[in-house]
């Protein structure tokens, strides 16, 4: 089993078609056909996992609204315990981010959100729903959105108490100094060089540089940076792999990190070496980003990406 542990939030979509300009202002007028919602945010990530048949468990928060128990009632849907997310009672919101998106373009995005740091209560009670549940998992992820679920007070009690596990972190660079002694980061190319404080250069030898500077600084055993169209750079401690990208076509890279982070992990979980769980994890990204919207990938179509 692999635990999640980060930021819930409910991707809303509104599908919909483009024909005319509206005449009160220059935008675009949008005849919706449908609504639909997927787990965002960390949440994603469980998608991914259950894409990957792979048992997860939720650690998180909503509001007691609507959407708060739209997700419970999905996360049950999809297998995943549900147990450790925490339903706030005093007006803290479930988030909610809405994209409209007509011909496969999203035209406009709104969120509905709240980045305020849950309190010693909230933590407190987090805290004790993973520890209940950490002898049933060997890998744990920490899903970092900087919506206020993984302050910097619970990141300095999980990591030294989860050491024995892989724990995978999808980072902020806000809170670089706080993942020490993780097993790895999966940051973007941005995230990275904010992270390292160092030139934001999409040239392998500069990367390279970077994830040294990382696996150095915060103890790691592996660094995984995505760099967009030039694929990813693994730095195993000892030796630097760069992956070509796999993707054929790009339509949407919404919730790509999380697929990378939840792909990663599971193919370390069952025991491939980090340079294979790397090279599926960029398949990975090539099936998601060849999707509108915040998509999975299945083993099945992973495979099917390579062939």
């Amino acid at each position: 089993m692999i635990l999640v542990i980060g930021d819930i939030i409910v991707d809303e979509f509104i599908w919909g078609d483009v024909t005319r300009i509206s005449p009160e202002a220059p935008v675009p007028v949008v005849n919706v056909r449908n609504v639909d919602r997927r787990l965002g945010g960390s949440a994603n990530v469980i998608r991914n996992l259950h894409a990957l048949d792979t048992p997860s468990a939720m650690f998180g928060v909503v509001g007691n609204d609507e959407p708060g128990n739209w997700v419970h009632h999905r996360l049950g849907e999809l297998n995943s315990d549900d147990a450790g997310v925490f339903t706030k009672n005093n007006g803290r919101h479930t988030a909610i981010k809405t994209r409209v998106i007509a011909q496969h373009q999203q035209i406009v995005r709104y969120d509905r959100e709240s980045a305020e740091l849950i309190n010693e209560e909230t933590q407190s009670w987090l805290l004790a729903s993973i520890r209940n549940k950490a002898k049933d998992a060997n890998a744990v992820i920490l899903s970092d959105y900087a919506k206020g679920v993984l302050t910097p007070a619970l990141l300095q009690l999980l990591i030294p108490e989860l050491q024995g596990k892989i724990i995978g972190i999808d980072p902020k660079p806000a809170n670089t100094n706080y993942y020490h002694g993780a097993t790895f980061i999966t940051p973007n190319l941005l995230e990275a060089s904010q992270m390292a404080d160092m030139k934001m250069l999409n040239e392998d030898a500069h990367v390279e540089a970077m994830a040294k500077k990382l696996h150095s600084k915060l103890q790691l055993e592996l660094v995984l940076i995505t760099r967009s169209e030039k694929g990813m750079t693994l730095f195993d401690g000892k030796e630097c792999f760069h992956i070509p990208t796999a993707a054929r076509d790009v339509f949407d890279v919404t919730g790509a990190g999380d697929t990378v982070i939840a792909t990663f992990t599971a193919c370390l979980s069952r025991g491939d070496s980090p340079l294979e769980a790397a090279k599926t994890a960029n398949q990975a990204a090539g099936v998601v980003v060849g999707k509108v919207g915040t998509a999975t990938a299945s083993w099945d179509e992973i495979a099917h990406f390579e062939s």
